[in-house]
């Protein structure tokens, strides 16, 4: 009978590795949709990943994923065996996709604690008729001799031993991993996908559902298995499989006596095999003993010769007993060693990363507490350790920050979905190149980013492409492209949306701008230049599509885009050239946790700004200075005039420098754009943690967080972008 087990504790490991099937099982599919066909590797990766979807999703109870799961699996299954040449691949990519998206929309389900409740009768109901053209074409005549794929429900568990003249007796040694976490649940996914060729089936440890610390057992000992089935060697591992989790399966066919002596087959005087040794060492004695039986044999001049000694086969051996805790490895084994990786939970990252934030400020009261300023202290002591605290504290930070950094893989794959099916649906053929995708960034910032790079790749394959007609008529290739990169430039990254369409309209802009109300009556359109003019789309609101589609029109997204990636520092920049294509690129900070500031102060309140935005600090004389009657200033600068923010005046401080020659001018630089920013002085630069600004304040333009001080003040972080704007 089936074990009693509860499925709460292997959920999270359900959902993390079945998400990360889908996610390489698109990245498949995708990489291959504009061939022919699937190629033969590519079909066993999908008919492999499916399988393992359906026998988890049937471990887990979630039946209609088992059910879509298995249907597609069906349908691999049959070109796998059958290689039929009347695939129409398009409309096989567009199911497999649609497969992936009902699963990933019920695993999401799961994840928010809903039930998943979606109908797969639908999709099953495609596949089936999928299934039955091409079974119809010329592979017809071969599909009698190829075995229905048949899925059984997990409930009755146990199968009958009745062997036939056909049937094997195998003996199974799986190791695993030694970070692999719940191995008892990976043991019983191997049981559960064995258990379709199984006429018997014995493991050990037995209960790996019910008892929780069989996962330690099989970390140190392994797992055992006893399969009786009327299946080959190379079929069994191929149900098994190797991937992150399995580190080397063992597979030797007995006999029946063998086998019906379960576990305790081993007798003494069978081989014992030494795990504390190395292969070297092995062979080493074996010649040994070897030459040591011929000198016995010729001492006592015996003629015969000794027959030569079996070699030793995985079935044949003992497992010696080690010290605890030591992971017991076969001595053959020569495999090379997998990098070790381990899966953490982001809550715990975050907290990490805080805690890491905590320790820098505390790193600043120590070595900013006043009582070191007595006259007369010696520190050099002091110095020197606190220079090591130094050293480590940001070697720590450069860990934590590159364990919290992810490539943009993912991100692009998720912008190739999207150019396929909006392409599809547009009538437009588009092709989607992708470069610089292993591009590290913080994994809050991709969280950040992924929305707003949905809208620009949408706005370049709606807006931007056009169609085939209007690209044969004006001389470009019919296929349409859209190039997206990614690279890291001094502590930003850049990605870039490009596409070789038509570009943006000057004069469309200008005139739905000038119907909206949006340009400065005292600005003469001819003194708008290109990028200002093409900044406009990004204004709420604003949409030159003249018709709403499903994707664009009514003049939502740019706006939305332009504030997700301020909220996290960024900027947006726009090119185009008219007739030739548009370029939008993102500028965005590589993480948002930590960052090099310059703490300044006005009045009695603390700044700071990022260092990646300040070009130079100049000190100015009244005589630099230039008054406008409506009360903006700008200050000469070596033949050049910059806008003057005073930042007491700003905020309306109090008791702040208004004497231009007793202060500092800090020029800041955003996409282009310089002002000069006057503080009354500069604190230094230190290494600032970035707090957000609590919720129940209402928000300041200019402002992007606060940090605290050594000295245990808040300093507010100013955001440069805002004071420009």
């Amino acid at each position: 009978m089936a074990e009693e087990f509860n499925t709460e504790g292997m959920l999270d490991i359900y959902l993390f590795e079945n998400q990360q099937l889908l996610e390489q099982l698109q990245e498949i599919v995708l990489e291959q949709k504009d061939a022919d066909c699937f190629d033969e590797d590519s079909i066993n990766e999908i008919f492999r990943t499916m399988h393992t979807i359906k026998g988890s999703s049937g471990i887990m109870m979630f039946d209609n994923i088992t059910a879509v799961s298995h249907k597609l699996e069906d349908v691999f299954y049959y070109l796998r065996e059958s290689n039929p040449d009347n695939v129409p691949h398009v409309k096989l990519v567009e199911h497999v996709l649609e497969v992936e998206d009902f699963i990933s929309n019920e695993l999401e389900k799961i994840r928010n604690g809903d039930t998943p409740d979606g109908d797969s009768t639908k999709i099953i109901a495609k596949l089936d008729k999928f299934l039955d053209e091409i079974k119809k074409g010329p592979a017809e005549k071969d599909s009698d001799s190829i075995p229905e794929n048949v899925h059984e429900e997990p409930k009755q568990f146990y199968i009958a031993p009745v062997a036939t003249s056909a049937s094997r007796f195998f003996k199974i040694y799986i190791t695993f991993f030694p970070e692999t976490e719940m191995a008892n649940v990976h043991a019983y996914k191997t049981v559960y996908a064995l258990k379709e060729i199984a006429e018997d089936l014995l493991y050990s440890p037995e209960n790996i559902i019910s008892d929780e610390t069989s996962s330690d057992i099989i970390l140190q000992e392994g797992f055992r298995l006893l399969l009786q089935a009327q299946s080959t060697e190379e079929e069994i591992r191929e149900l098994i499989g190797v991937g992150y989790d399995i580190k080397q399966v063992d597979i030797y066919e007995c006999k029946a006596e063998e086998f019906l002596r379960g576990f305790d087959f081993v007798e003494i005087n069978e081989a014992q095999i030494d795990l504390d040794s190395t292969v070297e060492d092995i062979e080493s004695r074996k010649q040994e003993a070897q030459q040591e039986e011929g000198e016995e044999a010729e001492n006592e001049k015996k003629p015969e010769k000794k027959p030569e000694s079996k070699p030793i086969a995985p079935g044949d051996f003992v497992i010696k007993s080690r010290e605890p805790g030591k992971q017991k490895k076969l001595a053959r084994d020569k495999a090379k060693e997998k990098t070790s990786f381990i899966s953490v939970s982001v809550s715990k990252m975050d907290q990490l990363m805080e805690l890491i934030g905590e320790l820098v400020i505390s790193e600043s009261v120590v070595l900013q507490n006043p009582d070191l300023k007595v006259p007369g202290l010696n520190l050099n002591n002091f110095n020197k350790a606190a220079v090591q605290m130094s050293k480590i504290s940001t070697d720590l930070q450069n860990v934590i920050m590159s364990m919290r950094m992810v490539p943009l893989t993912n991100t692009f794959q998720k912008m190739n979905r999207i150019v396929f099916d909006v392409s599809r649906k547009l009538g437009k053929d588009i092709e989607l190149r992708m470069i610089g995708e292993q591009t590290e960034v913080d994994k809050n910032i991709i969280e950040h980013i992924s929305d707003p790079l949905m809208h620009l790749v949408r706005n370049s394959v709606d807006h931007g492409i056009e169609s085939a007609e209007e690209r044969i008529d004006s001389g470009k290739p019919e296929k349409g492209k859209v190039i997206l990169s990614a690279r890291t430039e001094a502590g930003k990254v850049w990605i870039s949306v490009e596409d070789d369409g038509k570009g943006l309209d000057r004069e469309k802009i200008l005139a739905k701008a000038r119907s909206q109300g949006l340009l400065d009556e005292n600005k003469p359109e001819e003194a708008y230049t290109d990028k200002e003019v093409y900044q406009l789309i990004t204004l709420p609101g604003f949409s030159t599509n003249e018709q709403v589609t499903e994707y664009s029109g009514r003049g939502v997204g740019m706006d939305v885009v332009v504030q997700n990636i301020q909220s996290i520092g960024g900027t947006l920049d726009i090119e185009s050239t008219p007739g030739v294509g548009s370029i939008m690129s993102l500028k965005i900070p590589l993480t948002l946790a930590i960052i090099d500031g310059i703490v300044m102060e006005t009045g009695t309140s603390s700044f700071v700004m990022e260092t990646g935005v300040i070009k130079q600090f100049v000190r100015v004389r009244e005589d630099m200075m230039i008054h406008e009657p409506n009360g903006d200033e700008y200050v000469m600068i070596r033949g050049e005039c910059y806008p003057v923010i005073r930042l007491g005046d700003w905020y309306g401080l109090k008791n702040y420098q208004t004497d231009v020659e007793n202060g500092i001018m800090i020029i800041l630089e955003v996409e282009d754009k310089k002002i000069c920013l006057f503080v009354d002085k500069l604190v230094g630069e230190q290494e600032i943690v970035v707090k957000p600004i609590p919720s129940y304040i209402k928000k300041v333009k200019g402002l992007s967080g606060c940090t605290q001080l050594g000295d245990g003040s808040i300093a507010l972080i100013l955001d440069p972008g805002g004071l420009i704007d």
